[in-house]
């Protein structure tokens, strides 16, 4: 059943709120390759343990099969690993009409607000120098 006009805009205006209100969230959300992504981590976590399981055989039986299965773990947790951190890539409208594709980088962390140390440090000045 089709959405109304009213319904639509309001679907619109929500997923606009969402961009405003959290991009890295609404990007992750709109990315296509969302359920290539869960097949490739499925696939890695099955490397790994699998390659568990070769370990375990390994240790029974010869350590060449150990470093097999060491070998497969490891490249399980690659494919799990970059299943999780894949670039996502948007649709770019330049001022010539032609669409190019850009990469959204990950954005710079703010500085940070004074770590524990940071505030130790202050509680200690306050008390040596009589204040509280």
């Amino acid at each position: 059943m089709p959405l109304s006009e009213h319904e639509q805009k309001l679907l619109e205006q929500m997923e606009q709120a969402l961009y405003a209100d959290d991009p890295k969230f609404a990007t992750n959300i709109r990315t296509a390759g969302g359920s290539a992504s869960r097949g490739r981590a499925a696939l890695g976590v099955l490397a790994v343990l699998a390659g568990l399981g070769l370990l375990l055989a390994g240790v029974a039986f010869t350590p060449a099969l150990g470093v097999a299965g060491f070998t497969v773990m490891l490249i399980g947790a690659v494919i799990t690993y970059t299943a999780f951190t894949t670039r996502t890539v948007i649709a770019d409208s330049s001022t010539d009409g032609s669409d190019t594709e850009t990469p959204i980088t990950k954005m710079p962390k703010p500085p940070k607000s004074g770590g524990f140390m940071d505030r130790m440090e202050d509680r200690w000045r306050k008390r040596t120098e009589g204040e509280q």
